[in-house]
Parts: C-alpha cells; sequence; structure tokens
C-alpha cells in the first residue's frame, strides 16, 4: 500500500510540474492553432485521468488483498500491539536527532563555552601527575633533616613560652573582669599545626582557643546546622548561640515577652529573678534586640579584656605586646628588644553542648571563604576531635611514621611556590584533610618511615583528584567511620557530609588558579627540594658549629 501511494503522488505531482501553464517559457507567444493544441491538452488529461483511475483500482484490489491477510493472522497477534510503520519510526528518529544535534551545538557554541575550556584544564590536570618524577627516598630524607627538621628545631620551646604567657594573662583577665556582669573565661587549648607537630611554614603561630560562658544565672544553648531541618548551603558548619536563663527552656519563658500586669507573677521567676530587657542583652554580647550572640561583640569584649589585662601585667616582662591583625580579636604577637618576635593567636570559642566541638567567634579564612551573613553565625571548629585523631593514631602506627613528614614536605612546597606565584585558594587545611582521609584508608604498616616516597604520592594523587572532582569532604562531618575513642558527637556523624571545595563550583577564577599553582607546584617539586636539600646545611652540622661557636 506504501508504494501504491508513493505512485499516485509521484504521477500527481508529475502532472503538476510538466502542466506548461504553471511553468510557461519565458518570451513564448501564442501559437497560429491554439484550439489545436488545446485539444491535444484535454486528451493528454484524459489520459492522466484514466491512469489515475487504474492506479486507484490497483491500490484497491491491495487494499483488499492486505486486509485478508490480517484476518489470517488476526488470532496469532491479538494480544501484541501492531508496531508502528518503519517509515514513522525512521521520521521520528530522525527528527530526535536532528533536535539532539542542533541542541549540542548549541551546548557547544553558546553559554556553556567556560564550561568546555574547564574540562580542558581537568583533562590536562589528569596528567599532570604521571609526567612528574619525585625526588627518590634518599633526597626525600636528606630534604626533610635539612630543611623540616632545621625550621621546626624550636618549636617546643616556643609552645612553653606562649602556653606560659596566655596562662598568665587569662588569669590577669579574669581579675579585672566583673563576675557578676562580663563573661567568664576557662583555661585555654591548644590546637592547629604547632600542637599536632607539623607546622613548618614560618613564623611558627601557636593556636590557642579560649571556652568562655556567661555569668550567672545565664547559660549557652546553642543550635547547629544540621539540627534544622533545611539549611542552604552556605550556611552548612555554622550554627547560632542563645543567651538564656539556666532554668527556662530553650523556647523561654512567656513573662519575657508578654505583660502580665501588676497583679500578675509568673511561677517561674520571681520579682529579684526576672530576664534582662533587650537593652541590657547587649551587655551579654547579644546582637541587638535578639538574645543571640554576636560575634563582633565578643570580638570587641575580647580585645578590650585583653588590653586590660595586659596593662595590669607588663611590669613584668621585659618585652612589649601588641594586636598582630586588627580584625582578629586576639592575634598577639611578642616583641623583644633584641628585634624577634612571636606570633599567636588567642581566640574565644564557646562548647558546643558537652563535646570538644566548639563555636569560634573568627579564624583566618582564605580568598575562598567569604564572611557568614550575619554577626549571630558561628563556625563550628572540630580542632580538638583533630589533635586528639591523630595523637591516638600515631601509636599505632610503626615507629618514626612518615604521615607528619608527608604533611610537612607537601605544606612545605606549597607555601614556596605560593611565594613564587601568588596567593592559592589550597590552605594547609585541605593538605592536612586529605591526610586524614589516607590515614583512616590505608593499613598502618604503609605508614613506615621508608614508605615516604610512596604516601607522598598517595597524597598528590588524592589532592589531584579532589581537585578535578571539585570536591574534598570534612573529615568529621558525615564521617561515621570515626573511631568510638574520640567520643565525637553521633549528631556530626550523622550529618549530611560537608564539602569543602564546593566554592570552587562557583568561584571559576579561583578554581583556576589553585589548579595553576599545583600545576606549578609539582612541576617544581624535584627543583626546590634540590635547591632547598644543597644551600640549607643538615641539622647535625648546625649543632656542630652551634657548640664550636660556644
Amino acid at each position: 500500500m506504501p508504494a501504491g501511494i508513493f505512485r499516485v503522488c509521484l504521477v500527481v505531482i508529475t502532472a503538476i510540474v510538466n502542466h506548461p501553464l504553471l511553468f510557461p517559457k519565458e518570451n513564448a507567444t501564442v501559437p497560429e492553432y491554439a484550439e489545436d493544441i488545446i485539444q491535444k491538452m484535454k486528451a493528454h488529461e484524459e489520459n492522466l485521468r484514466l491512469e489515475q483511475l487504474r492506479l486507484e483500482q490497483e491500490i484497491a484490489g491491495q487494499e483488499a488483498a492486505l486486509k485478508t491477510l490480517e484476518k489470517a493472522t488476526e488470532t496469532e497477534e491479538q494480544n501484541i500491539k501492531e508496531p508502528l510503520p518503519w517509515d514513522l519510526w525512521s521520521a521520528m528518529s530522525m527528527v530526535i536527532f536532528l533536535l539532539i544535534e542542533l541542541w549540542r551545538q548549541d551546548y557547544q557554541d553558546g553559554n556553556w563555552q567556560e564550561s568546555a575550556c574547564e574540562e580542558d584544564d581537568m583533562a590536562v590536570l589528569g596528567k599532570a601527575f604521571k609526567g612528574v618524577a619525585l625526588p627518590d627516598k634518599a633526597a626525600l630524607a636528606n630534604f626533610y633533616e635539612r630543611c623540616i627538621l632545621g625550621a621546626t628545631g624550636d618549636m617546643a620551646r616556643k609552645r612553653e613560652l606562649v602556653e606560659g604567657f596566655a596562662d598568665d594573662l587569662l588569669e590577669a583577665l579574669r581579675s579585672v573582669c566583673n563576675r557578676d556582669a562580663d563573661m567568664e573565661v576557662e583555661e585555654s587549648i591548644g590546637v592547629g599545626s604547632m600542637y599536632e607537630n607539623w607546622r613548618v611554614n614560618k613564623p611558627l603561630v601557636c593556636d590557642l582557643i579560649v571556652p568562655f560562658t556567661p555569668p550567672e544565672p545565664y547559660c549557652f544553648r546553642s543550635q547547629t546546622w544540621c539540627s534544622r531541618e533545611s539549611v542552604r548551603p552556605d550556611k552548612q558548619g555554622y550554627g547560632t548561640i542563645k543567651v538564656c536563663r539556666a532554668d527556662e527552656d530553650a523556647a523561654g519563658c512567656i513573662c519575657g515577652k508578654t505583660k502580665l500586669g501588676e497583679d500578675m507573677l509568673c511561677l517561674l521567676h520571681s520579682q529579684t529573678n526576672q530576664t534582662r530587657p533587650s537593652g541590657e542583652m547587649e551587655d551579654l554580647l547579644c546582637f541587638k534586640n535578639t538574645q543571640y550572640l554576636d560575634a563582633d561583640q565578643v570580638m570587641k569584649w575580647f580585645q578590650i579584656a585583653i588590653t586590660k589585662s595586659w596593662n595590669k601585667i607588663s611590669h613584668k616582662y621585659e618585652f612589649d605586646v601588641t594586636f598582630n591583625l586588627l580584625d582578629a580579636p586576639g592575634a598577639l604577637k611578642i616583641k623583644f628588644r633584641s628585634g624577634k618576635s612571636i606570633a599567636f593567636n588567642l581566640t574565644p570559642v564557646v562548647q558546643c553542648e558537652d563535646s570538644d566541638a566548639y563555636f569560634i567567634s573568627h579564624f583566618p579564612r582564605s580568598g575562598l571563604t567569604a564572611d557568614p551573613a550575619s554577626s549571630t553565625d558561628w563556625f563550628v571548629t572540630f580542632a580538638v576531635y583533630e589533635r586528639r585523631f591523630i595523637h591516638s593514631i600515631s601509636k599505632k602506627l610503626p615507629a618514626n611514621a612518615c604521615h607528619l613528614s608527608c604533611l610537612q614536605i607537601l605544606s612545605f612546597l606549597h607555601g614556596k611556590q605560593c611565594s613564587l606565584t601568588g596567593p592559592s585558594s589550597l590552605t594547609n587545611y585541605h593538605l592536612k584533610t586529605v591526610m586524614l582521609h589516607l590515614l583512616q584508608t590505608r593499613p598502618y604498616q604503609d605508614w613506615a618511615s621508608e614508605n615516604l616516597e610512596a604516601r607522598l604520592q598517595d597524597m598528590l594523587k588524592f589532592l589531584e583528584k579532589s581537585l578535578q572532582e571539585k570536591k574534598l569532604c570534612h573529615f568529621f562531618i558525615g564521617n561515621r567511620k570515626v573511631p568510638e575513642v574520640l567520643n565525637f558527637p553521633v549528631v556530626f556523624q550523622k550529618a549530611e557530609p560537608l564539602n569543602l571545595f564546593r566554592p570552587f563550583v562557583l568561584h571559576r577564577d579561583a578554581y583556576r588558579k589553585t589548579v595553576d599553582t599545583f600545576h606549578e607546584m609539582l612541576r617544581n617539586t624535584s627543583a626546590l627540594i634540590n635547591e632547598y636539600t644543597v644551600h640549607i646545611p643538615s641539622v647535625g652540622h648546625t649543632n656542630m658549629l652551634h657548640k664550636e661557636s660556644l
């Protein structure tokens, strides 16, 4: 039947196209014997009409034969749907193919040119590490002894000095504050690379966090992002701190929100034990007209308190203390008369419930991370758990394990590369996160000292893969394999994993800069190691020279 219809259409089209009145020749004139021509045309049309009737009869016969054939096979195909004709499927496939092809061209040539460029970058990134030849074990060991150990030899002495001075400073702070109205500070806690024994880049800065609590009868009640039903991605890792009375529930008492009248009393609070009005809540470092702790107010209070404390005890010391960074509450610098200086950070924090996680008011930020939208949003730090995990797993590793050595070498190389090509959004915390993941996944015996080269390659490959995928998960948040000995809060283990590289998706320029810096670091690894190994004497040689001079 399709063939017959096609033949009919072909004949009709041929008749129309060949009709002389449809396409007359140019500059043609009417012949003298017009009547004869008309007669011939009529005869020709009659012949075409007869041919058309013959074809229609032939088609009708074919349709009758087809119906007879369909009746014969109806019993066998009664449960099977009749397939679409091949011509229809071909047409539909052709249309779909054309649509896909048009969409693909628009995708490539339109608004997605930048994505195509990033894919090219990723193709290069995937091949970057394959062409890198790291120095052998002997060269790495020599470099570590000369460069890393030589730079961190006085780490313990600086820690001891800073801790002793910080204790004295905080004790003076407690004495100058009003215990009935001001915040109460607790003992400082050492965290970060200096207390995890892998700090390598100078200056060697000690990081100390100082927990503080409100005066009685108030207390802090915190709420983290993972305790909410839905939270924006930029709010992940943050929480809020509410200042409440110790004898009221988290929602607060109704007497502080409504006027009960002169003849009515609250059964929970007496007249002499009422919640402070909103104006006085600012004395508790809360945001204006709210009960939520304000990080900016805390920063101002802490700086003023530290200044008063130093003025009280400055006569006991033969050095001066100044604020190192204006945007950090406790970034201090000890300046000796000889011109040398020691920097350290005292940062106020609030304990998260009964755990060792803390809400930190301010912390050093890279160019990739933005400040929180509100000063009532506090970042949750797990620095105490990180230090505890490293110390705990170090006891299970072989003697003189190379995990910290790998991190120190990688941190040193990245720091030197950034000094050459400019700052990068890749931080030492990202590098430490890579090491923590590998410590949990690789067998303990793989971290023996003779495997330094292999483990350094593992860290570089892991970091390369994370940059490719723009995904580096926080080690603790969402990690259900955290050792039970750490007593890590279950609420954070069950939370959605936090991607530390998520900002790379939004900040493409920062991502490309980070990738370029990583490429340059890989290419310059051997050159940097050889250069610093040659120019820096060994630790043993330095000690011998020191003894001779004495």
